[in-house]
């Protein structure tokens, strides 16, 4: 098993030291889901939500918590993002909407906690948006799908 690079070698917590890698473009790709009543997802798609525009709002709000990871999440990187890109999907399968979010940099270090980020805040968007319509919505399924560049090279989920 690969050691925790945020443990130092007595187990404490610690930013890890990037200095010395080398900047390459890195790209990451990650999605969730909120699943909510046939109806909500309807109230949504009207664009009669008493809040708003939720898929906008959610887009907007999954854009600028990518930029505020480094606030949010403990020992990561602030990073020059070049590009940010939310998607948020109806489906009716589900039923509910598909969040996806696309990060890229170049830099010394990976975007896959901004890209994580992205998709629960956009998540956490939508459930506040809608809560007033259905608070038994279920947020679902966070996950890295893809990742690429650095030493590690490119991953994807199976």
């Amino acid at each position: 098993m690969t050691r925790l690079t945020h443990l130092d070698s007595t187990g404490a917590a610690r930013m890890v030291d990037v200095s010395d890698k080398p900047s390459t473009t890195r790209e990451a790709l990650a999605e969730g889901q909120v699943v909510m009543a046939p109806e909500t997802l309807a109230l949504i798609q009207s664009g009669n939500a008493k809040k708003g525009d939720v898929l906008g709002v959610a887009r907007i709000a999954g854009i600028m918590a990518s930029k505020r990871t480094h606030e949010l999440i403990p020992l990561c990187h602030p990073l020059m993002l070049s590009k940010v890109e939310v998607e948020v999907t109806p489906d009716e399968t589900l039923p509910g909407l598909h969040v996806v979010a696309r990060v890229k940099t170049a830099g010394q270090t990976g975007v896959e906690m901004e890209a994580l980020t992205a998709v629960s805040v956009a998540c956490l968007t939508i459930y506040d948006m809608a809560k007033a319509a259905d608070r038994g919505m279920r947020i679902e399924n966070i996950r890295l799908l893809e990742k690429s560049g650095g030493r590690s090279g490119d991953w994807r989920a199976a």
